[in-house]
């Protein structure tokens, strides 16, 4: 890219006027950074390597040089593989929103689907297929996409599907694909695995790297309340009654934590609904379509479950313990803060967990607001007015009625109701615990330079019988 030109705006990345109308409509003002990298170099043809966390905008990174180069043959012209069904469908329908002026028609491939139903929508002749990589390798091995030789192949969320198993699926496709095709490969991280794929599969790429300073949104306003271990169900009710989100998604560690968390938060009255791996994928549809409706207003998931969700208008992300990395907090909190709108980001931590939130923070280049844990006014004063009152409180009450002023007895009781129900540490007791815990600096790893030799593409299934 020549440093004359200005990327400031989409009209200034070499888009299609049909692309640019499909944008507005859409509300996109400016493109983010992976936006501003990635199109010009997809639109020049050539491979991509791109590291980039959910929430970045790397969707429309991929889908607009996507849309701009249709050629509307009648065949399959460009192929993403995503880790997942909710994905898939979430791609397929930003893709179908920004092709609104590009006559664009988008098939989806997953796993739970009539097989039969899902080769009937190739009549309708769509041009992006959105795949997982299970159900489409079983379409390539029985010979169910006719002449399928898409143009270019986006590989998202690369390092999630490391995770769940699918790099081999992964391999054995590229087999059945031709061999003068571009490919895409996005991921938030990239380990060994994910290294090897992309010099099999790649030829000459460009890489382009997002990093966690350059994500971090000025528009979240980022908080931590340290608490003791046993108190994250009271932190959250209370959080959840003095903050009085719109909408808001709590992530947990675990599938049984986010249960057992959505579970209680049901029994309080509260809009809740769950999301994690063990859903079938009617029950996943139910919640995540009930949260964007907004007939619950909190989402309780695990990190791997939500994914790519692209859901708009959440006011309040909460952490419900510090996440395992930087990348996590990152994606995380990405959810809240988008299309300029103001966000708020929670995460509780315990004394044990103070110097992993340095680590993060140092990591991220933010700084996190600390806050105590609020009184909630509304659930503190039901719970006393629904006390019992008992015979000896009567009694006790009756025997110094005219010895004390009734209004300030009153007063110290509630005082000293207030000060036996307070959770989480005092900024003070914080303090303390920050003068006895040394920051914690990590290490930057140390980069190698990387040769750019020119190769062909591995060779390996090529020659398998189709």
């Amino acid at each position: 890219m020549s440093n004359e030109i200005d990327f400031s705006q989409f009209s200034q990345l070499g888009l299609k006027k049909s692309v640019l109308r499909g944008i507005e409509r859409i509300g996109f003002s400016t493109p983010s950074p992976i936006q501003t990298q990635a199109i010009p170099a997809i639109l020049k043809g050539g491979d991509l390597i791109a590291q980039a966390q959910t929430g970045t905008g790397k969707t429309a990174a991929f889908a607009l040089p996507i849309l701009n180069n249709l050629q509307h043959n009648g065949k399959i012209e460009a192929l993403v593989i995503t880790p997942t069904r909710e994905l898939a469908m979430q791609i397929s329908d930003e893709i179908f929103k920004l092709g609104k002026f590009c006559g664009v028609k988008t098939i989806c491939v997953y796993g739970g689907q009539n097989i039969k139903h899902q080769i009937g929508f190739l009549d309708k002749k769509p041009q992006v297929m959105i795949a997982t990589p299970g159900r489409l390798l079983d379409h390539l091995k029985n010979n169910r996409l006719k002449g399928f030789a898409p143009k270019i192949v986006v590989l998202d969320e690369s390092d999630e599907m490391l995770d769940m198993g699918f790099l081999d699926d992964i391999e054995e496709i590229f087999g059945y694909l031709p061999e003068d095709i571009q490919v895409l490969l996005f991921s938030a991280t990239m380990p060994k695995p994910i290294r090897d794929l992309a010099d099999k599969i790649l030829l000459s790429p460009t890489n382009i790297k997002i990093t966690p300073t350059e994500i971090t949104n000025t528009d979240i306003s980022q908080r931590y309340y340290v608490i003791n271990e046993g108190e994250r169900n009271d932190a959250i009710l209370r959080l959840l009654d003095t903050q009085e989100p719109t909408s808001s998604i709590i992530f947990t560690r675990t599938k049984k934590e986010a249960d057992m968390l959505n579970e209680m938060l049901c029994s309080q009255g509260y809009k809740s609904v769950v999301l994690h791996g063990d859903l079938d994928q009617r029950q996943r549809r139910e919640s995540i379509t009930s949260f964007k409706n907004k007939k619950s207003n909190i989402l309780v998931a695990t990190d791997v479950a939500s994914r790519g969700l692209d859901i708009s208008d959440v006011s309040h992300v909460f952490n419900y313990h510090i996440p395992l990395n930087p990348e996590s907090y990152v994606h995380r909190i990405g959810r809240t803060g988008r299309a300029g709108k103001k966000g708020i980001a929670i995460t509780l931590v315990t004394p044990l967990e103070y110097k992993e939130l340095q680590r993060i923070q140092d990591d991220v280049g933010s700084k996190l607001k600390l806050f105590e844990i609020p009184f909630s006014q509304s659930q503190g004063l039901k719970k006393l007015l629904d006390l019992e009152v008992s015979k000896e409180a009567v009694d006790i009450f009756g025997s110094i009625g005219t010895e004390v002023d009734q209004a300030q007895f009153c007063l110290k009781l509630l005082t000293f109701y207030l000060q036996n129900n307070k959770i989480g540490l005092s900024k003070k007791q914080i303090q303390n615990l920050s003068q006895e815990s040394k920051p914690f600096h990590a290490k930057k790893p140390k980069h190698t330079q990387r040769s750019n030799r020119s190769h062909q593409r591995h060779s390996t299934h090529r020659n398998k019988v189709r």
